[in-house]
């Protein structure tokens, strides 16, 4: 089994309440529906030919996998508040970047690697982009690495 490198996981207070609550729902309700479950294959006999049983095998590994990962990530969890600084990207800062020599303009939201989603444009603030962003003000041009080479962009806003 490899070995869990400790590190802190970001989250907001949002995620972080919302990681618990899917623990706890896990812990209870999940729990005990997966024990029936296993219960009900176990009651219809031959366990080797029996589908259902290692259907509910499967899905009672998945879940204890999904409360080992959320219980880390919980203990491990650093919440950070909206303490920001005005102009300044940081931790759930709403910037608009546009690239330079370009028209359209981009807003991202800057997240924890665990509420990273690029289809709801929250970036990450370790992913290559969100790290580049960090600490810059509005105005600032910045530059970062991306599979197409070095991509200059200019922060429009920073709210």
């Amino acid at each position: 089994m490899h070995q869990m490198i400790e590190q802190e996981t970001v989250v907001s207070q949002e995620k972080f309440d919302e990681m618990v609550k899917e623990l706890e729902n896990l812990k209870t309700v999940r729990r005990t529906e997966i024990a029936k479950n296993l219960e009900y294959a176990r009651s219809l006999g031959d366990l080797s030919e029996n589908a259902e049983y290692q259907e509910a095998r499967e899905l009672q590994a998945a879940t204890e996998e999904r409360i080992r990962k959320l219980e880390e990530l919980v203990k491990r969890a650093k919440i950070v508040t909206d303490g920001k600084k005005k102009d300044i990207v940081g931790f759930s800062s709403v910037v608009t970047i546009k690239k330079e020599g370009g028209t359209e303009a981009h807003e991202y939201t800057i997240v924890g690697s665990e509420e990273a989603d690029m289809r709801e444009r929250k970036l990450s603030h370790v992913s290559p982009l969100g790290a580049a962003l960090m600490g810059k003000k509005k105005g600032e041009v910045f530059t970062f690495e991306t599979p197409n080479g070095k991509q200059t962009y200019l922060i429009e806003k920073v709210s």
